[in-house]
Order: C-alpha cells, then structure tokens, then sequence
C-alpha cells in the first residue's frame, strides 16, 4: 500500500492559509458583529454566506478576474464602492431596529437565516480586495506541469474551507460572550454598537486601498 507524503508546497499553502485566516480581519468583524447583534444562528448562517462570497471570488480570481480589477481603477472603485454602501445600509437597518421601542428586557431580533445568508454572500462578492488576493496568493502554490486553473479552483476552495472552520470558531466564542453580556443587560447597547461597526466597517472599506484581503 502506498502512502503519500503531503508536498511541500501544499503542506506551506495549508500553514499559510491558516494563519491568514485566523488573523482577525474585515471579515471576521463583521461575522463578530453579526453574531452580537442577531446570535450563533445568524452568525452561522453569515459564515456561509460569506464563504460563498469568497469562493464566488476565488473562482472569478482564477479565471482572470484580479487582473482585470488589478489594472482598472475605475472597476476596482466601483465594485469597494458598492459593497461599501451595502455595509452601510446593513449598519443604518442594525440602528434603526436598536432604537425601536421595547417595553422590558428587549428580545433579541429574529432574522431571517435566509437574508443573513445573503447579506454575507453580498458582502464577501462585493468586496474586490479578496479577487485580487486570491489572484496575487493562489498562483504561488500553483504546479505549471499541470492544468492552472482547476488547481487554482481547488486550492481556492480549500482557503475558502480553512476560512470557514475559523471563522466558525470566532462566531461560537462571540456566542459565548454575547450570554454575559445579556445577563448585564447591555443588549441594547450592543445592538447599537453593531450598527456603528457596520457603518464604521463600510466607511473602512469605501477609504481603503488593495492591500488588505480579509
């Protein structure tokens, strides 16, 4: 029986990826406040969202997407622009439920596992720093005897899985602190901060350059 060794190359874009994608990012704050806001099952449910997002993008890098948003500007400005403004929409709709009036202990908001799944595929696909990512990351791990892109889709989508099983971490911890926060009663005050964050997110994206992925 014959038993093979993990390559070099792969073992490195494995380690890599990891660590590129448990360092906190965009994308993980936004899964964060997603969770505090609305709980695990929407914080799950965004995590998936925003795994196909980046999979869209992954996808779309290898088939020569980056290079086109690497070169043009005013695409380039135009796609940030739009996910900008879909953040900032999320964050004005996060606020203006925060501020409806409750009598007692306001509920948590119950939102559609649908629409948050959605939102997060939005706010991954609108986001074209992550093409240009996967278009300046993939290739490095890219074998040239062999055919380009079904590696590039395949070692995308392994990011993309890394990224997945993390980001799920980060959403179960939040879980967790989002108990101690209810038991202080600062829901309501959370609820507010995530619409801020969201807007702050947004603004973050709209002013940013190409340089930072996740």
């Amino acid at each position: 029986m014959t038993h093979h060794a993990l390559s070099p190359a792969l073992a490195l874009f494995l380690l890599a990826s990891l660590v590129l994608a448990v360092t906190p990012g965009p994308g993980v704050i936004y899964l964060v406040t997603r969770t505090l806001a609305a709980g695990r099952r929407a914080g799950l449910a965004s995590v998936g969202g925003v795994a196909l997002g980046n999979l869209g993008n992954a996808a779309l890098a290898s088939l020569g997407l980056a290079a086109v948003l690497a070169v043009s500007a005013r695409t380039f400005t135009a796609l940030k622009l739009a996910g900008a403004a879909y953040l900032l929409y999320l964050g004005v709709r996060q606020l203006r439920r925060a501020h409806r009036p409750t009598q007692g202990a306001p509920p948590r908001p119950r939102v559609s596992g649908a629409r948050v799944f959605r939102d997060g595929v939005l706010v991954a696909l609108l986001n074209p720093k992550t093409a240009i990512f996967f278009g300046a990351f993939l290739p490095q791990f890219v074998d040239p005897a062999r055919p380009p892109l079904a590696q590039s889709l395949a070692l995308g989508a392994a990011f993309v899985a890394i990224a997945a099983c993390t980001d799920t971490l980060y959403v179960i911890a939040t879980h967790r602190l989002g108990h101690g926060i209810a038991r202080l009663g600062m829901r309501p005050a959370m609820a507010r901060l995530a619409g801020l964050s969201f807007i702050a997110l947004g603004l973050a994206v709209a002013c940013s350059d190409t340089r930072t992925a996740r």
